[in-house]
């Protein structure tokens, strides 16, 4: 296990060597500390890869260069390549089940659309609030439904955001629709 003291270090350890593991800590916090304690215990036999650390009270190029915006976060790059970043602390065999990729590790494909945070607020007796669902239904794109009448603080909330009290109200990433604007959702959504 190596300790690392600047970028430049992790770019030329990363030059010789296909797999590196960077646990990225921060010492002193009781999250880094719990990762750092059992990081530091384990024991590895391939040949191909090095395991290293690196303190951010100390080390202040790295995280910003790969965007990491909280620790502990346990880096992989594989070919010079970042390939995943695994947050928390773990236990030294969670670790070793990262290592061996025995852990589900979900990526999305370049062409892959970014899912879009879906609200659909709702009464039981609204037909249109059941005309929007099913479209949304029928387009594959996931969706929370809230029942305005059965959750007082939903309703005020709904209310306080566009100002209406009439459902069905479609809220995507922010932008309120009310009523059943089929153009504007679909525009919204990518819905051709």
């Amino acid at each position: 296990m190596k300790q690392i003291s600047q970028l430049t270090e992790l770019k030329s350890l990363m030059q010789s060597n296909e797999k590196v593991w960077l646990l990225l800590y921060k010492q002193g916090s009781e999250q880094s500390d719990c990762a750092m304690d059992n990081f530091s215990k384990i024991k590895r036999t391939d040949k191909n890869e090095v395991l290293c650390f690196a303190d951010v009270n100390n080390v202040r190029d790295i995280h910003p260069e790969y965007n990491i915006s909280s620790v502990p976060s346990l880096l992989y790059f594989e070919n010079r390549t970042l390939k995943n970043v695994t947050k928390g602390c773990h236990k030294t065999e969670q670790f070793n089940a990262i290592f061996d990729k025995s852990v589900f590790v979900v990526t999305r494909s370049h062409n892959e659309k970014p899912r879009k945070n879906v609200t659909v607020y709702t009464t039981p007796t609204c037909s249109w609030c059941t005309t929007i669902k099913r479209h949304l239904q029928e387009n594959g794109i996931q969706y929370r439904e809230v029942n305005v009448a059965a959750d007082q603080k939903a309703a005020e909330e709904m209310v306080r955001k566009s100002g209406q009290q009439g459902v069905p109200q479609t809220e995507i990433n922010g932008q309120i629709i009310v009523g059943f604007d089929k153009t504007r959702i679909n525009s919204l959504l990518g819905i051709n």
